[in-house]
């Protein structure tokens, strides 16, 4: 067996995420939904809302549930658009 340099090019393949299933998700399930798109957001959520829906008996949710939904919406594009340059 003969002691060759060979260059192997080792390439790491991710899938993009569906904004569609994102928005689903979120929609139904609210911050735990984000977590597929973004976990810091889906944290930072999570905290928002217990505090919106203490102070405003859960009325304020239907503020924070759109935000939400177009939060995912957009860290899941930002996410594909990174995946398609080479930057994860």
């Amino acid at each position: 067996m003969a002691n060759t340099n060979e260059n192997v090019n080792v390439v790491v393949t991710k899938s993009p995420k569906s904004v569609g299933i994102s928005i689903a998700l979120t929609l139904f399930f609210g911050p735990l939904g984000m977590f597929y798109s973004t976990i810091l957001g889906a944290i930072i959520m999570i905290i928002v809302d217990i505090v919106v829906g203490i102070f405003t008996l859960g009325f304020g949710l239907i503020i924070t549930w759109p935000i939400q939904v177009i939060w995912a919406a957009i860290a899941t594009s930002m996410y594909n658009k990174k995946l398609m340059k080479g930057q994860l």
